[in-house]
């Protein structure tokens, strides 16, 4: 069945951490209406933000904005005035507003399902279903809030997200991510028939959770990978899942809409993390009264730090965010602003020279968030580092007795996140251009309101796909 057509739409998917090595090359033959996207259409890797998590890198996206504008650098942000509470980075979190919002200024109806930083829900002109964080579906989920008793209808168990994918029971979480992206997709295709929208975007967060748990399974360079294992097509068949759902979304749309699929980033082997905490309290930058204990993982909060001579601490994570203990910002600040530019250069200098297992050299990245975004904006991380490369993560947890980790302290984990993540765009109207280089994540903001016809606004930054 196709819609009426009615005027000019966009049809946006996004795929959480889809990998351009994976949707280009490995499983490409596979994957037919991604295929005949990219034959009629423009199509590349698309650089995320740094960090190139999901927050802020949709929000970045979709608003055209750094995260230092956003004032975001993760899923959790440090409270002022304080060392180790953390908020949030819910919708509320928001300053700036995202394409959609602009379409509704310009009079546009927009449906939205599964995008991150929607919960708790904001009003907007037209239908939405929020995406990760959500509670359930006891909580108010959509907008409209009747939406809600359809959506109970149509999905009574409907899941939001799989925030607990962490686990060996591999049978259990790849049926339970079939079963969350059918469900989503069921009921996106019920509102694209039912709901008037000018500009339709659905996001699957399974993606990201089906490569973290079966990266391993399909890689062979993963120290873990087992040659012939149970689950070795797990990933491909997730991804053939993804493109079949695209063409009916396609199909569905019509002819007269723009397509677009994106990732906000990409994925990657993990190697293992490094254990930044650790290493910080052997080199002297971070003190403790008295030694975490042997052989038990502890975090920060449960040591006793003696935070009046400790110079930095850090937050682990898929990447390693790094902070001064300054006067004046933190409560017991001991780093005056005429030290801190050598003591970065030293922690850096030092963060970069840490070593692997095997006495290798890891090729780490280091950037400063006055360096790297227009304005920075909340309380920024004064680094922010990718350890060799982003095959090791940041690891937080103190009691692994070295510098590395061969496993993540947060649970079973086979990929991390790369930099690198992927577009293919369709235009109704128009010739595509192929294979294009150089585009980054807040090319999409302006993408889309190009072909919406919707003005941009001052500041914004990127250029149209």
């Amino acid at each position: 069945m196709r819609l009426l057509r009615r005027r000019r739409r966009l049809l946006f998917t996004g795929w959480d951490s889809a990998s351009p090595q994976l949707a280009f090359d490995s499983f490409a033959s596979e994957l037919t209406t991604l295929g005949a996207l990219r034959r009629e259409g423009s199509w590349g890797e698309l650089r995320s933000c740094i960090p190139c998590i999901t927050v802020p890198a949709w929000s970045s996206m979709l608003g055209g904005r750094d995260p230092g504008e956003l004032g975001l650098y993760g899923f959790r942000q440090r409270v002022a005035g304080s060392y180790l509470q953390q908020s949030l980075a819910d919708s509320r979190s928001l300053r700036h507003p995202r394409a959609h919002d602009l379409a509704g200024e310009a009079g546009l109806d927009s449906l939205l399902m599964g995008l991150p930083q929607t919960w708790p829900v904001q009003p907007l002109r037209g239908h939405l279903v929020s995406g990760p964080l959500t509670p359930g579906l006891d909580a108010v989920c959509t907008w409209p809030a009747v939406l809600r008793q359809e959506l109970r209808q149509l999905a009574p168990g409907h899941r939001f997200d799989l925030p607990d994918f962490r686990s060996w029971d591999k049978a259990r979480l790849l049926q339970t991510l079939i079963d969350m992206a059918e469900q989503q997709h069921r009921v996106f295709c019920h509102l694209l028939r039912t709901r008037p929208w000018d500009f339709a975007l659905q996001v699957h967060m399974g993606l990201d959770r089906a490569q973290h748990v079966f990266w391993s399974d399909h890689d062979p360079q993963h120290r873990s990978h087992a040659p012939g294992g149970r689950w070795r097509h797990a990933l491909r068949d997730f991804y053939v899942m993804l493109d079949r759902m695209l063409g009916e979304l396609v199909e569905l749309a019509g002819d007269y809409c723009d397509v677009l699929l994106v990732s906000d980033h990409g994925a990657k082997r993990m190697d293992g993390g490094i254990c930044v905490n650790e290493w910080l309290w052997r080199e002297g930058w971070l003190r403790l009264k008295g030694d975490p204990p042997p052989g038990l993982l502890s975090t920060l909060s449960g040591l006793e730090v003696d935070w009046a001579s400790t110079r930095a601490w850090a937050e682990g994570g898929y990447c390693g965010r790094v902070w001064l203990n300054r006067m004046g910002r933190e409560p017991q600040g001991c780093v005056s602003a005429a030290e801190a530019p050598a003591l970065l250069a030293e922690l850096c200098a030092g963060l970069k020279a840490i070593r692997g297992p095997e006495g290798q050299s890891l090729p780490t990245q280091v950037f400063r968030p006055v360096e790297i975004y227009r304005e920075v904006r909340g309380l920024a991380p004064d680094l922010l580092v990718y350890f060799g490369d982003l095959h090791w993560r940041a690891i937080g947890t103190f009691g692994h007795g070295r510098d590395w980790s061969l496993q993540n302290d947060r649970g079973p984990d086979g990929a991390n996140h790369a930099m690198e993540g992927l577009f293919a765009l369709r235009e109704a109207r128009g010739r595509g251009r192929g294979e294009l280089q150089g585009k980054q994540l807040m090319d999409v903001a302006p993408t889309i309101l190009n072909r919406l016809r919707v003005p941009r606004p001052a500041g914004m930054q990127g250029g149209a796909l």
